[in-house]
């Protein structure tokens, strides 16, 4: 049995926008995270008519799985506060076939290539067994408290 927490507890996103299903594994610079594409699953509200899901769902997978590495680091240095991230943009992000196909476990890894106290910058991977299915780089920021009020309120007070 894993010794990690749901995805849930390492994120700010609810369902229906919780797209992980299990954390397998985390290190200083990597993450391992899983979830069954299927209609009953947690991505069933994103399953195209041949039971698939759409490619470009490959970076919000991705962008979550950053988000259980930066949230599992947190709680481990006693922050227990989730803490909202923004993906900065993606680089040669690649879903070859277009689709994560029906059924697969799909296994999300990233691993931190860069990171300062406010930017990091991660090396991304879908694959099912042995198959890569979808590659990328996720740049991501981390905003303050601050940023993020202004950014939520702006042109709310007119």
């Amino acid at each position: 049995m894993s010794h990690y927490l749901h995805p849930a507890e390492y994120l700010p996103h609810d369902t229906p926008m919780l797209l992980l299903e299990d954390v397998i594994n985390v290190t200083d610079d990597t993450t391992i995270c899983e979830v069954t594409v299927t209609e009953t699953g947690v991505l069933g509200p994103f399953i195209d008519d041949r039971g698939s899901l759409p490619g470009w769902y490959a970076l919000e997978l991705m962008a979550q799985t950053v988000g259980v590495w930066s949230g599992w680091h947190r709680k481990q240095h006693g922050q227990d506060s989730i803490s909202l991230g923004m993906v900065l943009g993606a680089r040669e992000l690649v879903c070859a076939a277009g689709i994560l196909p029906a059924n697969a476990r799909l296994t999300i890894t990233v691993k931190l290539l860069m990171q300062d106290e406010r930017f990091g910058s991660f090396e991304c991977a879908i694959s099912v067994g042995n198959e890569t299915l979808a590659t990328g780089r996720i740049n991501t920021f981390q905003p303050t408290t601050e940023e993020l009020t202004t950014l939520f309120h702006q042109g709310s007070t007119a």
